[in-house]
């Protein structure tokens, strides 16, 4: 029987309701002094005003009053701890390698030793202004070549021209990164002829042996030469699935809408994916950086030698000047919907979304853009916007993406994405959306929910269409920080 109430570790302060909860209910030994949504937290002893207030057995921000137990702890009486950039010291912690194994899937190897779960023709426009007639390439190819291939999309964007510098650099090696992808059988840049984002300067990041480039300006009737290209592109991407191991995996992981179950659920078992995917020789990638603020030690302590420490830490501390120079607090998060789900600050948040890493140790800091390079866990520079950073995910090489959410969302991006959901109801509600219930883990545990999700992402990969990509939602954000011309 699932318990009322949920202690994470037998230092917390806290406990978080699995049900709603009325006034005057007993559970863990206390007595509830007023109604407790599910999702939230309630006080399991006496919590002092300036003491630290905790979850997951570390502090997830400071009571601004006294808390008595049995009272609601949200965010009308704690508030966060977090400032500024850190100092933080090299200092490993022993590792555990106990993992769970699994199965392997059926993909297509490609001739640079990488392995896709999609083999698809990609339409990469260069700049906005031909994005619509990368659409309509794509569009018309998609019903030609239907059968022969497993797909051909178009990646629409807005940017590419009208930027200068690490901004231009940024979206370029974004796009780039994204025709090199092993889910891309054949790549199409669609570029207009004007733009600051020539075709010339992204072949420089592209590395394809099955690419054709079309200059919209130059071009008689632009949508028949580019269907053209595409059959071309269609007849050199043919190719059979054939067994690969889970070390062939790379794994994205991602987190949005989340809620108080998150932490619970579906993070700590898509960490249990990680764990096994890096274990088995394989890549996971984990990013949304302002998003670990307040967990960023716990990803320190695991990384594999000093230079890799020196990275996070540079990486941390950089994403924090960005939001201060803005003059904005590190801690402007969770958002609305966090909140409403039982989300009180973003230390919490950070503790709970640092689960969906596992145990794995960190091999590699890569820039926004870059691509992976070792096995292991790979920290991605990116924010936590869903879209962008879910785009960054895909262009560092992820071939699929395991986005855990507790409030739902409709968002595919251009590889397979896996919605988990943090909690069995949402999977009810909204079954168009998610592809995983984690809420099982609450009743048949951790060990069959970890076995049950990995048979499913290597049926995904093998080829089983995700809710989002049945949905052709497939969509693209790219990261603007500079100015615009």
């Amino acid at each position: 029987m699932i318990p009322a109430l949920f202690r994470i570790d037998p230092q917390d302060s806290t406990a978080t309701a699995l049900r709603d909860m009325a006034a005057g209910e007993e559970a863990l030994g206390i007595t509830l002094a007023e109604p407790i949504g599910k999702g939230h937290k309630v006080a399991v002893k006496p919590i002092a005003t300036g003491e630290p207030v905790l979850k997951f057995g570390f502090p997830i921000g400071v009571a601004t009053r006294d808390i008595v137990p049995g009272e609601h702890v949200h965010t009308h009486n704690v508030a966060t701890a977090l400032k500024g950039s850190g100092d933080y010291a090299f200092a490993p912690s022993a590792h555990d390698d106990a993992v769970i194994d699994g199965p392997g899937f059926l993909g297509y190897r490609r001739a640079n030793g990488r392995v896709g779960t999609r083999n698809e023709i990609w339409v990469i426009p260069t700049v906005g202004c031909v994005a619509r007639t990368a659409q309509k390439i794509a569009e018309r190819a998609e019903k030609l070549h239907a059968g022969k291939i497993d797909g051909v999309h178009a990646f629409p964007h807005p940017f590419g021209c009208s930027q200068l510098g690490d901004d231009l650099q940024g979206t370029r090696a974004i796009l780039s990164a994204l025709a090199n992808h092993p889910n891309a059988g054949g790549v199409l840049i669609v570029g207009l002829g004007c733009e600051n984002n020539q075709i010339s300067g992204m072949l420089e990041g592209i590395d394809h042996p099955n690419l054709r480039t079309l200059g919209a300006q130059m071009a008689s009737d632009e949508v028949e030469d580019g269907l053209a290209l595409i059959e071309e592109l269609v007849a050199g991407a043919q190719a059979e699935r054939t067994p690969a191991p889970l070390s062939e995996l790379v794994l994205g992981v991602k987190c949005g809408g989340s809620d108080g179950f998150s932490g619970l659920t579906a993070n700590p078992l898509v960490g249990r994916m990680a764990d096994a995917v890096t274990a088995a020789g394989g890549t996971a990638i984990l990013t949304e950086i302002p998003e670990i603020f307040g967990a960023e030690q716990l990803l320190m302590q695991r990384a594999s030698d000093e230079a890799v420490f020196d990275g996070i830490v540079d990486l941390v501390n950089d994403f924090k000047a960005y939001f201060t120079r803005h003059g904005e607090p590190v801690s402007e998060n969770p958002s609305p919907g966090n909140i409403a789900g039982g989300i009180t600050t973003l230390e919490e948040k950070s503790l709970g979304a640092v689960q969906k890493a596992g145990h794995a140790i960190v091999t590699d800091v890569i820039p926004y853009g870059g691509q992976v390079r070792r096995k292991g866990l790979t920290l991605l520079e990116a924010p936590g916007n869903d879209a962008v950073s879910s785009t960054a995910l895909a262009a560092a090489g992820a071939t699929a993406i395991l986005f855990t959410t507790g409030r739902g969302t409709p968002l595919g991006f251009p590889v397979p994405t896996i919605k988990i959901a943090s909690n069995s109801d949402l999977a009810a509600r909204k079954p168009g959306w998610i592809d995983f219930d984690a809420g099982q883990v609450l009743d048949q545990g951790m060990e069959a929910a970890a076995d049950s999700l990995l048979d499913t992402i290597a049926t995904i990969a093998s080829g089983k269409e995700t809710a989002a990509e049945r949905n052709g939602e497939r969509e693209i954000a790219i990261w603007k920080r500079g100015v615009t011309l």
